[in-house]
């Protein structure tokens, strides 16, 4: 059931591809709202360029919408202005991790108290299915028609190593999981990461022959293991897997509220 008055219902039916993952993350992230009780009047989610960014717009929240790469920037102002308000960004692989790289790296080297949701497809879905900085090295995009050959990105990795204090991945075909890790983010005090694998049938599927949407389900769910069990499985078993749990959760000082305190402390003297 969708949690009452989280929804612009007037903005339905959603313009997502039929099959496409993200429909299912929202689903997810609904669930994750009612579970913390997310306020309406104190979060503000904020979006890039991209299919997932498109999903701001179907929240009845305040909310951003904003160029491509720059949400984070976006949301780092919003969060060091009003640093009591929850700051939610909806993003993608090509958004986050290409153009809006360094913005990633610094805002969680910092450890803003932003949430990220970023909705991995593994390739640019709105404009027809180049590779992106998370494409796996040998398949197929519109701008690598014989096979990519770029090392992907691990955006888990890459989080934890700038800084980020709460670190996740998930896939949508396991939504219940995906739900408990968004509402830890929603409710972490600092930087928060999790990625969400989402599959993309119109374009990446269709190119590298995973089948529809149900199909690449399942060729997820064959293709995951969970971080347990990923710790008892040599390098040669991991090849071709995507490592799915709780990477990171630790607590430090928010940068939003240092910046607060120094000012406050600064104005007294």
């Amino acid at each position: 059931m969708i949690p009452s008055g989280y929804l612009r219902e007037d903005r339905l039916p959603h313009l997502l591809c039929a099959g496409c993952g993200h429909g299912i993350a929202l689903q997810a992230l609904l669930r994750a709202a009612e579970k913390v009780n997310l306020p309406r009047e104190g979060t503000v989610f904020v979006g890039g360029i991209g299919c997932s960014s498109r999903l701001v717009n179907y929240l009845n929240f305040d909310s951003l919408h904003t160029t491509h790469g720059r949400a984070l920037a976006f949301a780092t102002g919003i969060k060091l202005a009003r640093p009591e308000l929850r700051v939610v960004v909806i993003t993608g692989d090509g958004d986050l991790a290409a153009i809006g790289g360094n913005h990633l790296i610094h805002a969680a080297r910092r450890n803003i108290g932003v949430t990220v949701l970023c909705l991995n497809n593994e390739n640019y879905g709105m404009t027809s299915g180049q590779y992106s900085p998370t494409t796996p090295r040998g398949m197929l995009a519109t701008t690598a028609p014989y096979g990519n050959l770029d090392r992907p990105f691990d955006l888990c990795r890459l989080a934890e190593a700038a800084g980020a204090t709460y670190v996740a991945r998930g896939g949508v075909h396991a939504v219940f999981q995906l739900a408990n890790f968004f509402a830890r983010a929603l409710t972490h005090d600092g930087f928060a990461l999790v990625d969400v694998l989402s599959p993309c049938p119109t374009y990446f599927g269709r190119r590298n022959r995973l089948g529809d949407g149900k199909a690449m389900l399942h060729w997820q769910q064959e293709h995951t293991v969970s971080l347990a069990a990923a710790g008892k499985k040599t390098p040669e078993e991991l090849a071709g897997r995507m490592v799915l749990g709780e990477f990171v959760r630790r607590e430090e000082p928010e940068y939003a509220a240092a910046c607060r305190e120094l000012s406050r402390r600064e104005g007294a003297s």
